[in-house]
């Protein structure tokens, strides 16, 4: 009898986790290392909501919280659905996990039973087929095209979607292209979705503050009404108000799907951290005048990146509308010999030999279900953008 449990074959370690592993582990061997692989902002997180935690501590906010979190931030959360979406929820249709990823985790863990299809466009995030393949189910992978901006086609939902299909993942801006889906093209999926009355839509709304430009962010069920009683909305502190750390995510949805999340975090973790709800509180109800100002130095970060790699050789790099993140394309390397003298066959030998050449720590498309790209997350200084841009420049000149 195997030790180990059978679940454990089905899923893969984090690529985005082992790349900014092995970034510091170069690092600490003293090679000069620009990593370019984390999903975090390099922001502070600001001092009103700092100062809300160690307000929290003084007054002895350290007991455990209710599982499904504290009152104060389950009423913020309510407030800031409606005047951000204009959705209409009782603190009783929300939760609070330990960020995004455990709302998405328990979501599956309440729902999915084994021959369960999950629909998931490509490129995805790495951790939702994972936690999908974890829970019993099955995801069912379609594919976008960088000619139509890594956005999924309202034709190719509807060929994906089967009797068994229990959920569509839905994330824009995206992690990891950054695409984002206007009112017009959400509305075209949205029309897909009404015809199939049987699939759940769980949006994962976690950049929803870093746009670009004119673009209007809007949610499915914004867009939608009819989707309000089979959608769990998900969204977090972490991209908007630099909490990453803080580990709050929180979403809301039907009251039968949110009691199951509810029972199911009571025998897991029970409530998140109570500093950090508290400061959560502060993050939803406080300024929000932080966000445009960060907005706008993202957005130049994009404009230099996507620019500095559209001129290296061999690459070629659309401009995203939202997230902090681009998703170039290595095709013009594939078959090309690096400076190693190994020949580049596949993104993730690009990476790979990138990093072993220059220094520059970037995730593989193939992590997340399209190449031959990779990812490279703009959440750092220009400086290091600049220097990193010029590194891979200097790379794909040196590729024959």
């Amino acid at each position: 009898m195997a030790f180990l449990a059978d679940a454990l074959s089905r899923v893969k370690p984090s690529a985005t986790i082992a790349v900014s592993q092995k970034a510091r582990e170069l690092k600490a061997k003293g090679r000069d290392v620009i990593g370019l692989g984390a999903g975090e902002p390099d922001f502070d997180t600001p001092d009103n909501i700092k100062a809300a935690a160690i307000e929290a501590i003084k007054r002895g906010e350290t007991k455990y919280t209710p599982v499904a979190g504290i009152p104060e931030l389950r009423d913020a959360i309510v407030k800031k659905f409606k005047r951000e979406n204009n959705l209409d929820y009782t603190a009783a249709q929300t939760i609070v996990g330990t960020g995004g990823k455990q709302i998405l985790f328990n979501a599956f863990m309440a729902t999915m039973n084994p021959g369960d299809e999950v629909v998931i466009p490509t490129p995805y995030w790495v951790s939702y087929p994972e936690m999908v393949s974890l829970c019993g189910g099955t995801p069912v992978f379609v594919a976008t095209t960088q000619e139509n901006k890594f956005k999924l086609k309202a034709e190719d939902l509807e060929k994906a979607i089967t009797p068994k299909t229990k959920w569509f993942i839905f994330n824009s801006p995206s992690n990891p292209s950054g695409a984002a889906y206007s009112h017009a093209e959400l509305n075209a999926l949205t029309d897909v979705l009404m015809r199939h009355p049987h699939v759940w839509v769980l949006t994962d709304d976690m950049y929803e503050h870093l746009t670009y430009g004119d673009f209007k962010f809007a949610t499915p069920v914004e867009v939608e009404p009819g989707l309000y009683d089979r959608t769990l909305t998900m969204n977090g502190v972490s991209k908007a108000y630099a909490m990453t750390g803080w580990r709050i995510g929180y979403a809301a949805g039907p009251l039968n799907l949110i009691k199951a999340m509810d029972m199911i975090q009571g025998q897991q973790t029970s409530g998140a951290c109570s500093i950090a709800q508290w400061a959560a509180v502060e993050a939803l109800n406080g300024t929000q005048d932080f966000i445009p100002e960060n907005k706008k130095i993202f957005e130049g970060r994009r404009d230099l990146v996507v620019s500095m790699l559209n001129q290296a050789k061999g690459i070629e790099c659309p401009s995203p509308e939202g997230a902090f993140y681009v998703y170039p394309s290595c095709k013009g390397l594939i078959g090309k010999t690096a400076p190693s003298g190994k020949v580049i066959e596949t993104d993730e030998d690009f990476v790979s030999e990138l990093l072993e050449a220059e220094g520059v720590a970037v995730v593989h498309g193939s992590a997340f279900g399209l190449g031959p790209n990779f990812r490279i997350s703009y959440a750092t200084s220009e400086a290091q953008l600049e220097e990193a841009c010029k590194r891979i420049q200097r790379f794909c000149a040196a590729c024959k």
